[in-house]
């Protein structure tokens, strides 16, 4: 792998240019110095939940801006993996596998050894078990032999292959973006010799009022404004202990956002009878698995016929592009809503439940489904704009940063190296 910056090879000697080491001093004569690698510089990750990349243009965010122009942003955005949902996406940013590979194929899944996954199981969230199928950064960097901290990332809570980030915390939506701020700014204050060099920062206030009201309402573009007073916070702080030119930042979203007025449902029970199948996921993405006693086959050649706002596929059928079907976890038959659609039942819209008026989980090619990516610090170019990129090459960038040997993964550094300093290369 290659270094941060790039080290003395050789040292000039009186009789001409000449490499120290291939050299072997005559007695008494001061040995040569030997070229030392630099250590590398700390890498903050920043997640802004379902910040869309678009959101920036709206002049909000102004130290975001700041952090852009004095550094390097996708200027179209960045593309998510399939499915574009939180857990999945998160975990690809810190591991370079698409959800396929790792594991975590949606925010709501079921495995025949573990049962069932969703969000609010905290059991579930914090079994390691569901996440060991990747390797997540913070694992990676403790192995070797750099400590690391998590603040509410997706994954950090759980026990993966037996272990935690060093400094980690369970998530508490309780927890404001100033605390969350400074608890970041605390680990940096630590001694040398137990100061984290990978930090994650998690802010969910920008995606949850895109849910709750649409990504086009005053009520976003005021989480927008908060998130962004607690990146100022940030950004003072760091300067203020001179570590603004000397950390890399990285700050991304797991997704974007779309408009999903309330009368947007294809209702599920009006196509096929739900009692006949096994209901893994309802939403922008809904997920079925087959029930004993029943034609699954039937079920599948029902939905898969052009269906009105939705597509459907058997699990080894979902285009290529998207890649996903593979893993045991992903349901057998899978229902994508189209963009500003979502998948529903009558008896959900009977009991009255409020439903949500912005909503992810679309095909990552969707525009609306683009997240933001801005990097700035000393390694980073200035003033830079690239074209939009899968996420999965946000891992061997990071990889490359903090000089750590990768684990197989699904990215590309070499699509990515262009944003960095040539000695950063």
């Amino acid at each position: 792998m290659k270094i941060l910056f790039r080290p003395l090879l050789c040292s000039l000697i009186a009789l001409g240019a000449g490499c120290a080491t291939t050299h072997n001093p005559p007695a008494n004569t001061p040995p040569a110095q030997v070229a030392v690698k630099p250590a590398p510089m700390p890498l903050l990750l920043i997640s802004i939940d379902g910040y869309r990349a678009d959101y920036i243009a709206r002049g909000l965010s102004p130290t975001l801006q700041t952090l852009a122009d004095g550094g390097v942003r996708a200027a179209d955005g960045m593309q998510p993996s399939f499915p574009s949902l939180t857990f999945p996406n998160h975990y690809t940013l810190v591991t370079g596998l698409r959800p396929d590979h790792h594991g975590i194929v949606n925010n709501t899944m079921t495995d025949p050894v573990l049962g069932k996954f969703s969000l609010s199981n905290r059991d579930a969230v914090s079994n390691g078990r569901w996440w060991n199928e990747g390797t997540p950064l913070w694992e990676t960097v403790q192995k070797q032999g750099m400590k690391s901290a998590t603040m509410f990332w997706p994954g950090s809570e759980a026990d993966i292959h037996g272990e935690h980030p060093n400094f980690w915390k369970p998530y508490d939506g309780e927890v404001t973006p100033n605390q969350r701020v400074d608890q970041v700014l605390s680990w940096l204050d630590l001694p040398a010799s137990e100061r984290p060099m990978f930090l994650t920062l998690y802010f969910d206030e920008v995606d949850h009022a895109g849910h709750t009201y649409g990504p086009d309402t005053p009520q976003v573009n005021d989480a927008i404004t908060h998130t962004d007073a607690a990146l100022a916070r940030l950004v003072k702080g760091l300067v203020q202990r001179g570590l603004l030119d000397r950390i890399n930042i990285i700050v991304v979203a797991d997704h974007g956002m779309a408009s999903t007025p309330a009368h947007n449902m294809v209702m599920a029970d009006k196509l096929i009878p739900l009692k006949q199948v096994d209901v893994v996921s309802m939403g922008v993405l809904a997920g079925f698995n087959p029930k004993p006693g029943f034609d699954f086959a039937k079920i599948e050649a029902t939905l898969e016929k052009p269906q009105k706002h939705m597509t459907c596929w058997d699990k080894t059928r979902v285009p290529a592009r998207l890649a996903y079907g593979s893993n045991p976890r992903v349901p057998q038959l899978l229902c994508l809503a189209d963009v500003g659609w979502r998948v529903s039942t009558s008896d959900y819209v009977a009991k009255k439940k409020k439903p949500t008026l912005g909503e992810h989980g679309y095909d990552n090619a969707a525009p609306e489904m683009r997240a933001l990516f801005v990097a700035h610090g000393p390694a980073f170019r200035q003033g830079l704009q690239v074209p939009s990129f899968p996420n999965v090459d946000v891992y061997p960038l990071m990889t490359h940063l903090l000089d750590v040997q990768p684990v197989a993964n699904d990215g590309d550094y070499n699509a990515v190296k262009s944003m960095l300093k040539p000695e950063a290369q």
